[in-house]
């Protein structure tokens, strides 16, 4: 049985179709991604899969439970990351631990008891007297991450958790989210970052304008969407890269320009590469092809606002 199954779920705000009739399924025990472009309706499915926000039509369950209907009985084995830390600046860790306890009903005893832990788990250990205020960006985004698992929950919504955070923070949230998974807990992640999408999620689905686009693992959709190498060619003022890739498009299956860089889609990059050594101006980076070529593919290079 599914942990969080949703059916043809639809949300209207101000005459614009936020999210079109979208279906997934969300399996237990699995990390399971929502990607999309700014506006793609990724928070906007969150808030409905909570039961904070209500739908015009479709239906969702939680957990076992209908949402809205039982949304409070569902949350209660839940535990959610959003996308902006809300921590009580009045209050120490271990307070905003505590406090937090409290709205699910447990024991101050019982949560007291869990504190040492969920700072372990956070990286905070000797941080549980520290006010929010002397805290950085990344203890404080652990700290979120910590209050969301006071009720030990069956369920974690994380709403770009790693938003804002140097490499060292988001590693380790990559390894502590690889514990919760390995615990057996169900992940429901956001990102805009595709190597931790491709790196954590078993499942995911691209969704843009409320709709989704494709669905499956991340090997799968990168064999399915994309060519399997990738050549980026930037110039370095030789100001001919245009006439590089007019000349030599035919050497790749798909070409796309960038501003100064030219990605060439290829199977077979050899001949394109043997091109580049002779080119005077212009460098180079040859890699396989990932999610984000994907996603780009699948949403278009534009800026979405």
């Amino acid at each position: 049985m599914a942990t969080l199954n949703v059916s043809n779920l639809r949300k209207v705000y101000g005459g614009n179709e936020v999210v079109a009739g979208l279906s997934f399924a969300v399996q237990p025990g699995t990390c399971f991604g929502l990607l999309g472009p700014n506006g793609a309706g990724k928070t906007t499915t969150l808030r409905l899969c909570l039961g904070l926000t209500a739908p015009d039509s479709g239906e969702i369950s939680l957990a076992g439970r209908p949402i809205p209907g039982q949304a409070q009985q569902a949350r209660a084995k839940v535990g959610v990351v959003p996308q902006f830390d809300n921590l009580d600046p009045d209050f120490t860790a271990s307070e905003n631990l505590l406090v937090f306890g409290r709205y699910f009903g447990l024991k101050e005893a019982e949560v007291k008891a869990r504190i040492p832990q969920l700072l372990e788990f956070a990286g905070l250990t000797g941080k549980a007297d520290a006010r929010i205020a002397t805290l950085s960006g990344g203890m404080k985004r652990r700290l979120t991450m910590a209050r969301a698992l006071v009720n030990d929950p069956d369920i974690v919504f994380l709403d770009e958790p790693t938003t804002g955070l140097d490499p060292q923070a988001r590693h380790l949230i990559w390894d502590r989210l690889k514990q919760l998974k390995s615990a057996g807990k169900t992940l429901i992640l956001t990102t805009h970052f595709m190597d931790e999408a491709e790196r954590l999620c078993d499942r995911l689905i691209v969704i843009d304008h409320g709709k989704k686009i494709t669905e499956g693992s991340p090997r799968q959709l990168i064999a399915e969407h994309i060519e399997p190498q990738v050549v980026e060619v930037f110039d370095e003022g030789s100001h001919d890269l245009q006439g590089f890739v007019d000349a030599n498009r035919q050497l790749a299956e798909r070409v796309e320009t960038s501003g100064e860089t030219a990605f060439f889609y290829c199977r077979e990059p050899r001949p394109l590469l043997a091109k580049l050594a002779e080119a005077d101006g212009l460098r180079y980076v040859h890699r396989a092809s990932n999610l984000e070529d994907v996603f780009i593919k699948l949403t278009g290079r534009e800026l979405r606002d």
